[in-house]
């Protein structure tokens, strides 16, 4: 017949036994303290003694009717004290009955661990890593040394692949002249060939661009700059340089890409 609610569990009772060869007299000290004469069987000699006519107990203490030798091969088995073993069935331990901080999970579990339950909510097979980078905007004929009013960037990396934003806005180009670049990537891009992952741009100001252009950009493989690319429907694709970028310039934005870097 199948069982409703949890099965019974699988217990295994064993029996305890003390060995008091080599006591003398009529006393002997039981290592368990017992009720009655009837909790214990006593043996000497390998013959099963009768409670209360053969023996008496008081706590520790049996009292003998006769008396042993140090020869004699005497035992107790304790009939009233057992030890124990249980297998608790399948599916039958609840979070109740788990202490807190009981089962290191970190240590036990693979994937993905919950941060409420001790793990980072990220893969044990992967690294993690969050900080700044500073966006540095240089020329590709001359760096030159612009000077910033707004020059910052973060980044979270899981595992190979980085996140990164970032914003600058500048008052001055300091030189810096032909195609624009944005240096200071946390890591360099994945080295592979025609690997070339787009920024977004968010927000621009200050820029000399035909109407309807949008500012984009890339970053080129096993590089740690971004290339600054405008986009039009009537031009196509251009390189952004020092006179569409004026000394007032802005640009807010955001990228994903991989990195062979460990």
């Amino acid at each position: 017949m199948a069982y409703i609610g949890n099965q019974a569990d699988t217990a295994f009772t064993s029996l305890i036994k003390q060995d008091l060869t080599g006591a003398s007299g009529q006393t002997l000290t039981l290592t368990h303290a017992v009720a009655n004469a009837n909790d214990i069987a006593l043996y000497i000699n390998n013959v099963r003694q009768e409670p209360v006519s053969a023996y008496s107990t008081n706590g520790t203490a049996v009292s003998l009717t006769g008396s042993v030798v140090s020869t004699d091969d005497i035992y107790v088995i304790y009939l009233a004290r057992a030890v124990q073993t249980t297998v608790p069935p399948d599916g039958s331990v609840s979070t109740a009955k788990i202490a807190s901080s009981a089962v290191d999970l970190t240590s036990k579990v693979t994937g993905v661990l919950p941060v409420a339950n001790g793990g980072t909510g990220v893969s044990s097979g992967f690294s993690y890593s969050e900080g700044t980078w500073t966006p540095t905007l240089k020329g590709v004929g001359t760096e030159g040394s612009p000077t910033y009013t707004i020059r910052v960037g973060h980044y979270t990396r899981i595992g190979n692949t980085v996140n990164i934003v970032g914003a600058i806005q500048i008052t001055s180009l300091g030189g810096a002249t032909s195609h624009l670049q944005i240096h200071g990537l946390p890591f360099a891009s994945k080295n592979s060939p025609n690997y070339r992952p787009s920024i977004y741009c968010g927000y621009g100001a200050g820029l000399a661009l035909t109407a309807g252009a949008s500012v984009g950009g890339w970053i080129p493989e096993n590089s740690s700059y971004i290339r600054i690319t405008y986009w039009s429907s009537a031009a196509g694709t251009s390189y952004g340089n020092q006179s569409s970028f004026s000394a007032d310039g802005a640009i807010y934005f955001a990228c994903t890409y991989q990195t062979d870097e460990q």
